[in-house]
This record gives C-alpha cells, structure tokens and sequence, in this order.
C-alpha cells in the first residue's frame, strides 16, 4: 500500500482527522477565493468538497468513516441556520413592507424551482425516482431529502443535486442578477435564498445585510412551502 494510504488509513480512524481535513479543505478553498477577488466559479464549498475528494479517492478512504468524523460540523449547520435570524430582526421594518410581494414571490419561486427541475428532466427522459429526486432541489439539504423519500426519491441523490444547486446559484446568481439589472438588495437576497438556499444565502449575506435578511427568510419560507406543497402537486400529478 501506498505510503500516504497508509498513512490515512492509520488517522481515519479518529474523529479528529476527519474534523481536521473539513476545516482545512474549507480554510483552503476560502484562502483561494478570496486571493482571487472574490471570483464566484471558485466557491469555497466547491473548492473544499474537491480538495476533500482528492485526500479520499487517491487513498481509498470511505466516506462513511469520514462522515462520522467530520459530524460536528454537520451538527453546527443548525446554530448557522438559527443565526441568520440575526439580520432578520435587524431588517423586520423592510420585511413588514414588503411582506405581500415577498410571499407572492416566494410562491412563485418555489413552484418555478421544483416545476423546471422536473420539467427539464423529464425531457430528458428521467425515471419517476429520478424526477421525485430532483422536485426539491432548491430547499436545505434535510428537508429535500425528507421530501424526496417521501415521494419515492433516492435522498442521496437530492442530497448532492442541492450542494450542487446552491454551488451553481452562489457562483451564477449575482452575475445573472446584475444581468436581468434587478439592483434592489430585498429582490437580490430573495432570489439567492429562495434558489440556492444556505450557500446562496452565505453570498447573499456578502452582497449587503439586508439581501442577507431576505435570502434568510427565503431559506425557511421555501423550505415550508415546498414540503407542503410539493407532495401534494406530486400526488395530483403523478396519480
């Protein structure tokens, strides 16, 4: 065996090693980011999930094992989500005005998510599982893999085609958003929240407060209206 294998084999096996490689991957990947002015194709998260592969695939660690170690970090996603209610208190007045449009929104978004997933795909040819795995890609991971099961999706599957949502609308959304010349921060951070949830929200908190108020309210909102809705728009669909 390879000395560096070796070498991996022997740390997997504390919790700490795992901990350690998440932290540094993510510190490394942040490092390049900012070093490169901010350049969106290179997301931290991106950055840190190939650096993560590339310490496992070469040493034929299992990502089971590493996912034990690595779970404190799982488990901080929690307090993280809560404390985006911090700029939220901070920007209620904005949100009170525009409470109508921002629901109206949020309805809208969250249909047009999971509807052009589904729509695309099914194009293409996909399988139901396939299509009940991607509907509720655009909400926080455990609740998109809690409604993907229970449409008989595969939650693996939901789970990576998130990360992937919320890398791709970190990277594009800023950009494209500018494009389409939508400037107002509330219509900005909204648009981030609702289509790439947390890591979306993490950009939008970068843009300004008050888009990362609006994207933290997107987050929940979302995530309500499409474990609500999307069963029952699946059932009436699908039967």
């Amino acid at each position: 065996m390879d000395p560096v294998a070796q070498l991996w084999v022997y740390l997997e096996t504390s919790p700490l090693a795992a901990l350690t490689l998440t932290l540094v991957a993510y510190l490394a990947g942040d490092t390049i980011y900012r070093r490169s002015g901010r350049n969106p194709l290179l997301n931290p998260v991106l950055l840190a999930i190939l650096l993560i592969a590339a310490v496992l695939l070469p040493t034929g660690g299992d990502y089971e094992r590493y996912f034990e170690g690595a779970q404190f970090v799982h488990f901080l996603l929690g307090p993280a989500t809560v404390a985006l209610a911090i700029p939220l208190y901070k920007e209620l007045a904005n949100v009170r005005r525009a409470l109508v449009p921002l629901a109206a929104s949020l309805l809208v978004g969250s249909l047009t998510a999971a509807g052009t997933a589904v729509g695309l795909a099914w194009l293409a040819g996909a399988s139901t599982e396939t299509l009940a795995s991607l509907a509720p890609k655009s909400v926080t991971t455990p609740v998109a893999m809690g409604v993907a099961e229970s449409l008989g999706g595969l939650p693996s599957l939901t789970a990576a085609v998130v990360i992937l949502t919320g890398i791709v609308g970190a990277a594009l959304g800023p950009p494209v958003l500018d494009l389409a010349r939508i400037r107002d921060p509330r219509a900005r951070g909204l648009a981030m929240g609702t289509a790439s949830h947390g890591i979306g929200t993490a950009r939008a908190l970068q843009m300004g407060q008050v888009a990362g108020a609006f994207a933290g309210i997107a987050i929940g909102l979302n995530a309500l209206a499409t474990a609500v809705l999307l069963p029952l728009l699946w059932r009436l669909v699908a039967g």
